[in-house]
């Protein structure tokens, strides 16, 4: 690929996101730092800068370049925020959150997601991402509280687990709804007295399941 095809397909890339909602400056910045295209493989690679979400292993997806802005956006991370993400997938996510958190812990059930998402973070020199195999929706007690927390896989409702290992002050977006039927993205913020909770916008995302996957 030319410079100049390189170039235009990034300003192509970057208006798409902004006709979108995806104003904030430091998430398009990161999202033009952190190429999409190796988080996908096979039949789908020439596709990586189109805004639609696409397979990946594991019957799981990558989310659309806009929902990962918006969602991004919506989040606030802060420069010394601690972030935990519940469903790696490809590892695109954990890879914007990584430019603008001082650390960034990401969990999925498929043993074999986070093994290639751990090899692509190394390739792109993404040192502050930790990634485990592990049941997202227990969230990691170890590693809690956390400034934030996003989750990429829809839960009926905002997992008890999660909720608790939320900083008060802090920040989680959670897809809810059944998973069959179109989710809502929602924002809840823990205060002092319990959790407030604001409705997005309508999304569609993979359950989010219990226990480990079966490779694991």
């Amino acid at each position: 690929m030319t410079d100049s095809t390189e170039a235009e397909r990034k300003m192509q890339f970057l208006f798409a996101l902004r006709s979108k909602g995806v104003t904030d400056a430091r998430v398009l910045t990161a999202m033009e730092k952190v190429d999409r295209g190796p988080f996908i493989k096979g039949l789908f690679a020439d596709r990586a800068y189109e805004d639609t979400p696409l397979p990946i292993a594991c019957g799981q997806t990558i989310s659309q370049p806009s929902v990962v802005g918006l969602m991004t956006q919506a989040l606030d991370v802060q420069p010394r925020d601690k972030v935990l993400e519940v469903g790696t997938g490809s590892g695109y996510q954990a890879a914007i959150l990584s430019q603008l958190a001082r650390r960034v812990y990401t969990v999925d059930r498929h043993k074999r997601l986070v093994r290639e998402a751990r090899s692509i973070f190394e390739a792109m020199d993404l040192h502050n991402i930790t990634a485990f195999t592990a049941d997202g929706s227990f969230g990691l007690p170890d590693q809690a509280p956390f400034d934030r927390i996003i989750v990429t896989a829809a839960a009926e409702d905002p997992p008890g687990p999660l909720l608790a290992q939320l900083k008060i002050g802090g920040i989680m977006m959670v897809p809810v709804g059944q998973s069959d039927t179109v989710q809502s993205m929602i924002r809840v913020r823990r205060l002092e007295t319990g959790f407030d909770y604001d409705e997005l916008r309508p999304v569609r995302f993979v359950p989010l399941i219990e226990g480990l996957g079966p490779e694991s």
